[in-house]
């Protein structure tokens, strides 16, 4: 018999939106005001001028950095974008220029290109269209609508620091509801009593196992990936949280249970380059200074 080849581990894919990567305010304040034609004229006049950074820009170059470091192709970003390939062709220009690996894309000239994230294989989708976004969530992919105010300084160092929201992101929002419907007693006193039962899988599960499975390969070096739970849980409700993760088999760097404290002087601590959160006061807090995903999931986010 014949030994078939191994195959080699599926990439961690990631959607990044053109208006997340690089900042589009001045073209889409031209779309808004003059329409497309303008709009494109304009694209096309400046093809050669690579634009500046978006909100994403400096989280997807440290996790391409991740390829040259393990020395083979673990990670894939995919640009996703509302773009045609006419006006989309800045948008490569500037991936040229700036040195950025990316190579698949798709135009959807004005459609909602959501609808390729699964034929691309994708983990998580980056965008600041907020039914996009919405779109991918109700498709089962990890998603999040990135905010504004925060892509002007680049984060230190160049490890990749992320961080994640508990109850509707890594986790279902099962406990967020006993919180909403009853109150911080009737939640903390439900945890206690349910803290050797898994929580189940929130939409980010999936691309946190995927993280934690990059970081495993880079056993016995340093790994450039640090993960971090960052929640508004606290005794007794951490519990659960750990016994979880230990249940999947998980492993976050650091978990911060700040019982109810606002978190972005923590965040900002960790050096956070992306946070992900379910709730927008969390969110618009945080993105005046790190890059903030707003998750749109759970009981909170319905009917908004």
């Amino acid at each position: 018999m014949t030994d078939l080849p191994i195959q080699a581990p599926t990439p961690l894919t990631v959607a990044i939106s053109s208006r997340a990567l690089f900042d589009l305010g001045e073209s889409n304040e031209i779309y808004d005001n003059a329409g497309l034609e303008a709009y494109r004229l304009y694209q096309i006049a400046h093809e050669d001028d690579p634009l500046e950074p978006g909100e994403a820009f400096h989280f997807v170059k440290k996790l391409l950095n991740i390829n040259k470091l393990l020395g083979k192709h673990r990670v894939e970003v995919i640009l996703l974008s509302r773009n045609s390939a006419d006006t989309g062709l800045r948008i490569f220009n500037s991936i040229k220029a700036c040195q950025l690996d990316i190579t698949r894309a798709a135009f959807c000239g004005g459609e909602s290109p959501y609808r390729y994230i699964k034929a691309f294989r994708c983990s998580l989708f980056l965008s600041t269209q907020a039914d996009d976004v919405t779109h991918a969530l109700e498709h089962g992919v990890a998603a999040a609508t990135l905010l504004g105010g925060s892509a002007a300084a680049a984060p230190s160092g160049e490890d990749l620091r992320l961080a994640f929201d508990g109850d509707s992101v890594l986790f279902s929002d099962e406990a967020e509801q006993v919180y909403q419907a009853h109150g911080l007693d009737a939640f903390s006193a439900n945890e206690a009593a349910a803290a050797e039962r898994p929580l189940e899988g929130g939409p980010f599960k999936g691309f946190l196992a995927a993280l934690h499975g990059l970081q495993r390969e880079f056993e016995g070096q340093h790994c450039p990936i640090r993960t971090a739970l960052v929640t508004a849980r606290g005794a007794p409700a951490h519990e659960r949280v750990i016994r979880t993760l230990r249940a999947w088999d998980i492993r976050l760097d650091e978990s911060l249970f700040l019982g109810g404290m606002e978190k972005t002087e923590f965040l900002r601590a960790f050096g956070a380059d992306v946070f992900f959160d379910d709730q927008s006061q969390h969110c618009e807090r945080a993105s005046e200074h790190l890059a903030t995903g707003h998750v749109p999931h759970g009981i909170i986010n319905r009917g908004d």
